[in-house]
């Protein structure tokens, strides 16, 4: 497939993707709603909680509002591959599968869409932090470069939901993914807590949580301008998104099989 045609599927699957998400207002709202509880709840539950490694003047509601908004892009990412289980259900994915189309492409475009959605929805949720109380002190490369370690964590983890999604073909199971995945995910990370303030045990698995590697770039870029590590960060998570990709892609070539047999 020439590189106009793969770049043109891309886009028009990438626009689908958005056009479905805009006519779901609900999701986009739920997702603000539940990152403000958080912060709500949690931010002022525990203001008296000072987080290690930021400085002293930082105050666990500064700590938190860069963690919920990677906890928006957990989520988010986790059911991206709800919206292939309704293209399955409907014939549209088998249909697109049956063209000439680069089935990478069509991949993809849906992951493209799915990623700018979720790091711009992080940008936001951010901002909802700062109107309720959170102190940030951005610096532009560190940032930057965070920026990237979210993406490829979303699309990471937007792959592997895309991967059991076009395995499972049902929305139940998909819920039951999302629900067992996501909370072992997220308390063993280190978005709520520093690893330093962690028992030793629970420390020791955060290190080997992918959410982790996110994690550690993100605050710390807003907070005291750290810049995260490229071989320790972004390589990993980016060896981890190929993986990923790869394997929702062979998932996409199963279907293709099965419809062609």
């Amino acid at each position: 497939m020439s590189l106009p045609s793969f770049t043109a599927t891309t886009a028009a699957l990438a626009r689908r993707t958005w056009i479905k998400t805009f006519r779901r207002p609900v999701v986009l709202t739920f997702s603000f709603v539940q990152p403000l509880m958080w912060m709500l709840f949690f931010g002022f539950l525990f203001q008296r909680f000072r987080p290690e490694g930021f400085g002293a003047d930082t105050r666990y509601i500064d700590f938190l509002a860069p963690g919920v908004s990677l906890m928006t892009v957990l989520f988010g990412a986790s059911q991206s591959g709800i919206g292939w289980i309704r293209d399955l259900q409907t014939g549209f994915l088998p249909r697109m599968l049956g063209t000439p189309a680069s089935r990478a492409a069509l991949l993809f475009g849906k992951i493209a869409a799915d990623v700018a959605r979720l790091v711009a929805q992080a940008f936001a949720v951010l901002l909802v932090g700062v109107l309720v109380g959170a102190r940030l002190a951005p610096s532009l490369v560190p940032v930057l470069c965070g920026t990237v370690a979210v993406a490829l964590f979303a699309t990471a983890f937007s792959c592997l939901s895309c991967a059991i999604a076009l395995r499972a073909r049902a929305q139940e199971t998909m819920a039951t993914f999302v629900h067992l995945v996501n909370m072992p995910l997220l308390f063993t990370s280190t978005i709520l807590v520093p690893d330093r303030q962690m028992p030793e045990w629970l420390a020791g698995i955060s290190r080997l949580n992918p959410l982790t590697l996110a994690a550690d770039a993100w605050p710390g870029a807003f907070l005291s301008g750290t810049m995260p590590s490229i071989p320790v960060t972004l390589i990993p998570l980016a060896l981890l998104s190929v993986v990923l990709f790869a394997l929702a892609l062979w998932s996409m070539n199963r279907i293709s099989i099965e419809r062609a047999g």
